[in-house]
């Protein structure tokens, strides 16, 4: 008997003593296995101070993006260097422009053409696979041709013509990166949705008679989040890529206006009179962005993994 009552004694105790285990949400699993990723956190650290330099850097700017220093355009090579007595923090281009204001300029518009690029193929390539998938039929036989007939044709080939005729601006270089960005989004999202469409909880949901667009936006979208977030952040340096190229071969942006491509070009074709450093700064922000948003692709990737949680 005593035994039995300090057994239900330590019993009592332990059920006193106990707390309840609070569950994870795949959300905060995701977010903590990305934290854990130190290349990932480093490139988001980096990219971080890039956008402080955009933000801040035209505080400290001593020189505005059109201004021309006429006392030291004469001779760039000799006063057009890099120098904090002039302001010139980064130099001078062969216009006698201050070259730190041009690249904070360049820098954001860099950034604005890669997440606004993004955004418009997220948008159009998730709602454009979400509708061919979910209903098949005719509808997805139409619908996935269009996309192989325009990704048959180069889609730097679109781009160009987009810009030639519709002319250089931000407006119509957004509408073009969007126009060519979409169709490998619109296949993925798709392809996914189609394995989702037959899973046994979207067959209680048909046989609950909810509808077919509570479906989409309730079952389909959530489930789709992980695929498109992953996508996305891989499809912004390539949006930065594309507008570089367009902007090299001098059909991007038009002037006073300008982007990282833009400036390398400019600098790659004076870097044989010396003037190094019009071609150095602009790639160093160019190269660390590319490099930085495809770090934090893959560490959003494997976070978002379902085959290692």
């Amino acid at each position: 008997m005593f035994g039995k009552s300090e057994k239900a004694a330590e019993l009592a105790a332990d059920i006193t003593d106990f707390k309840a285990v609070r569950g994870r949400s795949l959300f905060r699993d995701a977010m903590g296995r990305f934290l854990r990723n130190k290349a990932a956190m480093a490139s988001v650290f980096v990219l971080a101070l890039i956008v402080a330099f955009v933000v801040i850097g035209p505080l400290f700017a001593v020189w505005d993006n059109e201004e021309i220093d006429w006392a030291r355009m004469g001779d760039i090579l000799a006063q057009g260097a890099p120098s904090i007595e002039t302001g010139h923090f980064f130099g001078l281009d062969e216009l006698g422009r201050d070259l730190f204001s041009r690249t904070i300029q360049a820098t954001q518009t860099s950034l604005l053409v890669g997440l606004i690029g993004a955004a418009m193929a997220l948008l159009v390539g998730t709602a454009w696979g979400v509708i061919a998938g979910f209903y098949g039929g005719r509808l997805d036989s139409v619908m996935m041709r269009i996309v192989d007939i325009l990704l048959a044709i180069p889609l730097t080939l679109i781009l160009i013509l987009i810009l030639v005729v519709a002319g250089r601006n931000f407006v119509t270089l957004f509408i073009a990166l969007g126009a060519v960005s979409w169709l490998t989004m619109a296949r993925i999202v798709r392809g996914q949705t189609l394995a989702l469409k037959t899973r046994e909880f979207i067959e209680a949901a048909r046989a609950g008679g909810v509808s077919e667009g509570a479906i989409i936006f309730r079952h389909i979208l959530p489930n789709l989040i992980g695929v498109v977030i992953v996508y996305a952040s891989l499809l912004v340096p390539e949006m930065i890529l594309a507008e570089s190229f367009i902007s090299f071969l001098g059909l991007g942006i038009s002037e006073p206006m300008t982007s990282l491509g833009r400036l390398i070009a400019e600098g790659a074709g004076t870097m044989g009179y010396g003037t190094l450093w019009q071609l150095l700064f602009p790639l160093f922000f160019y190269v660390t962005i590319i490099i930085t948003m495809f770090f934090i692709g893959d560490g959003l990737r494997d976070a978002l993994d379902p085959k290692d949680r």
